[in-house]
């Protein structure tokens, strides 16, 4: 029997986590070919990879990402985005388009899918904007888009603020069957403001945004989807009130699912130290009382998936103050420890659930087949450790960029080796 070694391994000894079969067991895992096959199938000569003590799943997938190209390159590229993803246990991640231009056109969005396969170690999927130049004055043609590749629609950094745009964008794409992702922020509440309104942004003396900015959106657009039947996405969920208007609209039965980014869930603002601009980020990070909410939201699966925002800045424009820096903090790399450490560690999820919040839930919002572990399914895996302890050091990132506020947090659990098509990647 012949086969491509470069795409070909066995595992010895894993624990295997395949959500889309609701299993975690002790057994062995045959990759031929980029393809997960039967041991039956082993053949002689064929790499082994000693996993005892580890767990293999399907790679994880991201709704939620920045890739900066094109027109902030000095952050990240495509290419160094996706390596960083790639370390993080990531074969997949949804790419924003507030990119300069954003990506507003079938050609723009075909570009950034060459741009994903010329790096060839995740795919990027790219979501396109919901308004033309995400000037939130009309619908984009959405059905050119989708049929370039664009996988949801976004203004993602912004929001429109009128409604019957909101209202008329989410019509047409209904039409389509297509997902709107929503930035839920009213510019107007947000305008100058740093960190969440609040006791502590008080006491910093720095400008806040109210939690309202958010939630006044959330409740919007969830009437919208009511009227319009339209997939809704709300983007990462930072106010307690929003996890309550979510839980609401699921026990409706509205077309509506929401994402919990890492940092949400690992920080609050009485984290934030002005003197460290790695912790501002839109929305900002919440009041103890929001973090409680949100965990307990990721308990109950009214934030269906985890997704990590991953927004990379220069040093140089994250060395401007608080007040002047911009918003984003990477993510790419700590994803997988962070939210294992705030979730599983702390009794909220099982491993099993943890992992399904990073696969087939994802896979489910965008409209893909489940990823499994199933012969047959393209070898796209990570191996995890999730007993290894490790103190986040951001001279180690793959990223361009170092804005974590993770930066010397010790975490536990963290991708061992990620393939993607049968391939480690490195």
């Amino acid at each position: 029997m012949t086969f491509d070694p470069s795409r070909s391994v066995l595992f010895r000894g894993a624990t295997l986590i395949d959500p889309a079969a609701g299993r975690e067991q002790e057994d062995d895992l045959l990759v031929l070919d980029g393809i997960i096959s039967r041991l039956s199938e082993t053949p002689p000569g064929l790499r082994e990879y000693d996993a005892r003590g580890l767990h293999v799943a399907p790679a994880f997938i991201d709704l939620h990402a920045h890739f900066r190209e094109p027109g902030g390159e000095a952050a990240e590229t495509v290419a160094t985005g996706s390596r960083a993803f790639a370390a993080g246990g990531f074969t997949a991640a949804v790419s924003m388009p507030n990119t300069r231009p954003p990506v507003d056109s079938p050609a723009a969005v075909r570009r950034i899918r060459e741009l994903s396969s010329a790096a060839g170690l995740i795919d990027i999927l790219p979501a396109a904007a919901l308004t033309p130049a995400r000037s939130g004055e009309q619908p984009a043609d959405y059905t050119a888009l989708a049929q370039a590749g664009a996988v949801a629609f976004t203004d993602d950094g912004t929001t429109p603020s009128d409604p019957e745009v909101m209202e008329a964008a989410c019509r047409a794409v209904a039409r389509t069957g297509g997902l709107v992702m929503d930035h839920a922020q009213d510019p107007k509440l947000e305008a100058g403001g740093v960190m969440h309104e609040g006791e502590r942004s008080r006491e910093l003396g720095l400008p806040g945004i109210s939690a309202s900015a958010e939630t006044d959106i959330v409740e919007r657009d969830i009437a919208i989807a009511r009227m319009t039947g339209c997939r809704l996405h709300i983007q990462h969920v930072s106010a307690a009130a929003s996890v309550d208007l979510i839980r609401a609209a699921k026990k409706e039965g509205l077309p509506v699912t929401a994402e919990a980014t890492p940092h949400h869930l690992a920080f609050c603002d009485r984290d934030i130290d002005p003197g460290n601009t790695n912790f501002k980020v839109n929305p900002p990070l919440r009041s103890a009382r929001d973090r409680e909410a949100l965990l307990a939201g990721v308990r109950d699966g009214t934030l269906d998936v985890f997704a990590t925002d991953h927004a990379p800045h220069t040093a140089e424009a994250k060395a401007r103050g608080f007040i002047d820096a911009p918003f984003g903090m990477v993510g790419a790399e700590t994803a997988a420890g962070a939210t294992f450490t705030t979730t599983v560690l702390a009794g909220i999820l099982s491993p099993l659930e943890w992992v399904r919040r990073w696969t087939t839930a994802p896979a489910a919002i965008l409209g893909r087949p489940a990823p499994s572990l199933a012969p047959g399914a393209r070898a796209d895996l990570v191996c995890l450790d999730l007993d290894h302890e490790w103190v986040v050091d951001p001279e180690r990132f793959h990223s361009k960029s170092r804005n974590s506020p993770f930066c010397g947090k010790t975490l536990t659990g963290r991708a061992a080796a990620t393939l993607f098509r049968g391939r480690f990647t490195p």
